[in-house]
């Protein structure tokens, strides 16, 4: 004990040992010392020299120190000096009074320990369960060592974190740690977890670490927090930047919501703190990550409709117009406005709507345009407008119009600065970067548009006074080529470099420009002369694109000029330039490394103005035009003639194509048609079926009806010749039966009635047929469909026929009857009732008056049903070639009424079994002594009721 006080006192006792030797002897003693607190003063010791002795503490007592977290898990004190210990050996923090020699071997000297502690995936392990250890001494030490070994070998820390059961979810319980120093400083851990993993990114975001992030930047003021803001930012931009799935996550979270009081700020902007600015920049940043042009089309326009509608846009553009905003924070607002309305038409519109705060107001693209041609202000903040002008035209048809209409001499306010006139005036000032940003921003107007292309062609410019004004396009090329003043300003590479992308965007794709600038008999003598010069480094540049723009006149050129067709240009080119030399300068562009640079992504970021020479856009041109242009040089004539003539032909071919679908889809709306009618007749013909069949069944059961009222007839006649008493009794069955007649011709006219409804509804459907042939051609397949009409139409009318006789045939029956009964009443009359039978007789005569009247009107309809009947024959004849599209819709009819009728037989088995089944159940039940009703005893028992009911009526 007194040696552990000496060593952390610094007091000798005796001669003064060396360092690695006491280190030995208290690595000696953490080995063999059994009572915990000789162990404890040893760690101790260790820990209190692990600074000053880091090699060999490192070296000697990592091992050791590593069992004491093993064993002495009980005792958080010694657990707490041997994970400080740990920490100081493997964290490689940066000191100031060391030069970089040495802090490069501490960092090596570091690397090596983590090296040795990870050997062991146990040890990382080990660590974790550590974690859940609730006392401070042992879980804030914990956090740092940790922390410290992600910095120091982050992917294998990672893997290992990755693959250990609830490895993330205990890390994440440290943001919920009541105690400030954990929390934060498991905000460090985290930022470093997540460094380049999009795996364990997934799962922290997945154990509500979103929700978490913004309640602590809530709770720590937003963007007038302190550091602790700045550590959550930090971590959700590694959660959020390249993870398409987090972002969505993110977004159909709501959490977009609620970044919209981050950019409250309010009139008075001075003074702002560094944190504060440091807190916006990376909150703006956190915004661009989510609309970034890096990310997939479809998520950036919906994060950009919910920061919209959130009112997050409109936040944004209030910073923006907001006076004392620091420069870089205004600078990083327009880049984030930039990629908030880029490519979404109503965030273009609402930031074109925007008006600065001025008096008169101003909108806001015209103050920032003003900013980016003014040479005094900063460069950042000119390449941010630029980046902004660009945004708010991309894919903005309408807002490149209202750009260009500025410039139109219908248009031109000369009270207001307009956004073409300040285009106009950077075009032209003296400063090149101004001319290169204005050449730019003007090519951002006619991109993709024709229209514009060919509206800008009518801008004219005054030059000076007294000298007839001359077109913008005139005056961009004398710029390149006229030898005064203008030339001197514009001999900058830059300014250069920018007047010629404007052109090679203006006149591209645009036959029309290219006539205009062809007109001009200097332009072409003046681009030959520049290709074919050998000149600098710096002018290989510029011979290039002047190679891409004569390249431009070729490929899109009509020949309108003869003096400039496409013949004489490319014969111009291999006398004065040769073809293969005019190739190369082309090619030199894509070969530049600003060109590289500039084709990565759209935001202009250069590290200073000299090398701000390519533009976004312009590359992607070069990359189309660049092998278009090279194969138009080298083809000749014939080839161009054939390659026409391939044009043409595949237009009429394609001209062909689009007459064919047409019909195409004409033919499948009449075939939809005629399915829809074939559908509608085989209803219409199943419910004729059924009602003939009904129609059937009624008939045959008035047949069994009369016939066994002729029996009943015939025994009453016998019985009246056999006794005179029964006379007023046979009367009396006479009477039932005629009253029997009655009915049974009441129904039979009900039936002819109904009959001639069913006749109607055939005239409907021939009808129907004759529409249907009036539109479709006669074919050779309709024979067979108008042979089965024809026949059941036949059997209609047999149908008809066999009912009009069976009515004749009742109509005969009935008069004999009538006859039988006035011959049985006369008699059988007494002569003492005379007067009384006389009044029935006069009664019955009445009856039969009004039944032979109701004969008459059965004859009147059954003639008129012959009638229909002969106009339907009429009808049928003029149809029986309307069918003939309707075969094939006929058999898949038949094939679905079979399928229709195995479907049936199916069911029937299956009823089948199932009846087997009762049977079978009920049988099991009457063994086991149940009481069990057959169906036949419960129809039995049904009948029975039928007989008693019946018989209760006759009473």
């Amino acid at each position: 004990m007194n040696f552990f006080r000496g060593v952390i006192s610094g007091q000798a006792a005796g001669p003064q040992p060396s360092g690695a030797e006491t280190i030995q002897k208290l690595c000696d003693r953490v080995a063999s010392s059994t009572l915990l607190e000789d162990r404890r003063d040893a760690v101790r010791a260790l820990k209190s020299l692990s600074k000053k002795y880091r090699m060999e503490v490192g070296t000697q007592a990592m091992d050791h120190l590593i069992n004491i977290l093993q064993t002495d898990r009980s005792d958080s004190e010694i657990l707490g000096y041997a994970l400080d210990t740990l920490y100081n050996v493997i964290c490689n923090d940066e000191e100031e009074e060391q030069d970089e020699n040495a802090q490069k071997q501490a960092d090596d000297l570091g690397l090596q320990f983590t090296d040795t502690f990870v050997q062991d995936p146990e040890h990382v392990t080990l660590l974790l369960t550590l974690l859940e250890e609730f006392d401070f001494h042992v879980r804030w030490p914990g956090v740092k060592l940790l922390t410290a070994l992600l910095k120091n070998q982050g992917p294998q820390i990672q893997g290992i974190i990755l693959v250990s059961p609830m490895g993330v979810s205990r890390l994440m319980d440290l943001l919920a740690d009541s105690r400030e120093v954990i929390r934060n400083d498991g905000l460090l851990l985290l930022q470093q977890l997540t460094k380049g993993n999009a795996a364990i990114q997934k799962i922290v975001a997945f154990e509500n670490a979103f929700e978490r992030l913004l309640d602590i930047i809530t709770e720590e003021g937003s963007s007038d927090g302190g550091i602790v803001v700045e550590d959550c930012l930090l971590l959700l931009l590694n959660l959020l930047k390249n993870n398409s799935s987090n972002q969505n996550f993110f977004k159909e979270g709501s959490y977009i919501q609620r970044m919209k009081p981050w950019f409250e700020v309010g009139d008075d902007n001075s003074g702002w703190s560094a944190q504060k600015v440091t807190n916006l920049h990376l909150m703006l940043q956190l915004v661009r990550v989510m609309v970034s042009p890096v990310n997939s089309p479809g998520a950036t326009a919906s994060c950009q409709k919910s920061m919209f509608q959130c009112g997050l846009l409109q936040q944004l553009c209030t910073i923006l117009m907001a006076t004392g905003v620091p420069a870089d924070i205004l600078t990083e607002t327009i880049n984030t406005v930039s990629e908030v309305i880029r490519g979404s038409q109503v965030n273009q519109d609402y930031f074109a709507s925007v008006n600065a705060p001025s008096n008169p107001p101003r909108p806001a693209i015209v103050v920032l345009l003003m900013s980016m041609v003014n040479e005094r202000q900063p460069f950042v903040l000119r390449c941010a407008v630029l980046y902004c002008f660009q945004c708010f035209l991309y894919k903005n048809q309408k807002g490149q119009g209202e750009i260009v209409a500025t410039l139109l001499p219908s248009t031109i306010d000369a009270n207001s600065i307009s956004a073409g006139q300040l285009l106009c005036g950077g075009l032209f000032s003296a400063d090149s970067l101004s001319n290169w940003c204005a050449a730019v921003a003007l090519a951002h107007a006619l991109q993709d548009n024709l229209t514009q292309k060919e509206q800008l062609l009518r801008v004219q410019l005054a030059t000076s006074l007294g000298k007839p004004p001359v077109s913008l396009l005139q005056q961009c090329t004398n710029i390149l080529s006229q030898g005064d003043k203008i030339v001197r300003r514009g001999s900058k590479v830059q300014t250069r470099v920018g007047l010629l992308m404007l052109l090679c965007t203006w006149i591209s794709n645009c036959p029309i420009a290219v006539t205009h600038f062809l007109h001009n008999q200097e332009n072409v003598p003046f681009l030959t002369a520049q290709i074919s010069e050998n000149l600098g480094e710096d002018e290989r540049l510029v011979q290039g694109l002047c190679a891409l723009l004569l390249g431009i006149c070729i490929y899109y050129n009509d020949n309108s000029l003869e003096n400039y067709t496409k013949e004489k240009l490319k014969q111009l080119i291999e006398k004065r330039i040769g073809k293969e030399n005019f190739v190369e300068k082309l090619c030199f562009i894509t070969k530049h490394e600003l060109y590289s640079r500039a084709a990565q992504k759209p935001q202009p970021v250069f590290p200073s103005p000299e090398q701000m020479l390519f533009d976004h856009e312009f590359t992607k041109l070069v990359k189309e035009l660049e092998g278009v242009i090279t194969k138009a040089v080298h083809k000749s004539s014939e080839e161009e003639k054939k390659e026409e003539e391939v044009k043409k032909t595949l237009e009429q071919h394609d001209n062909i194509v689009t007459q064919y679908k047409e019909l195409i889809r004409e033919q499948d709306a009449q075939l939809q048609e005629l399915k829809e009618q074939v559908a509608c007749m085989t209803s219409q013909n199943e419910q004729l079926q059924a009602t003939i069949t009904q129609q059937q069944s009624q008939i045959l059961q008035h047949k069994d009806q009369y016939n066994i009222l002729k029996l009943k007839l015939a025994k009453e006649n016998q019985g009246q010749s056999n006794s005179q008493g029964d006379g007023s009794q046979v009367n009396g069955l006479q009477t039932e039966e005629l009253t029997q007649l009655r009915e049974e011709v009441e129904e039979l006219r009900k039936q002819h009635s109904l009959l001639q409804t069913q006749l109607g509804d055939k005239d409907a459907l021939i009808s129907s047929l004759k529409s249907g042939a009036a539109q479709t051609a006669e074919g050779p397949a309709g024979g067979s469909d108008d042979t089965e009409l024809l026949q059941e139409l036949e059997a209609l009318r047999s149908q008809v026929q066999s009912q009009s006789t069976e009515i004749g045939q009742l109509k005969m029956e009935r008069q004999d009857l009538l006859r039988r009964a006035e011959v049985g009443c006369s008699d059988t009359l007494p002569s003492s009732d005379s007067s009384l039978d006389a009044a029935k007789m006069a009664e019955l005569e009445s009856r039969l008056g009004a039944q032979t009247s109701e004969m008459e009107r059965l004859k009147a309809e059954v003639k008129n049903l012959s009638e229909s009947r002969a106009e339907l024959e009429k009808r049928l004849d003029s149809t029986t070639s309307t069918v003939a599209i309707l075969q094939t819709e006929k058999e898949k009819l038949q094939t679905d009424v079979q399928e229709s009728k195995k479907e049936q037989d199916d069911l029937l088995m299956l009823l089948a079994d199932q009846d087997q089944k009762i049977t079978n159940l009920k049988k099991r039940l009457k063994e086991l002594g149940e009481t069990v009703e057959d169906e036949d005893d419960l129809d039995t028992r049904d009948q029975t009721d039928d007989d008693d009911e019946e018989d209760e009526d006759e009473d």
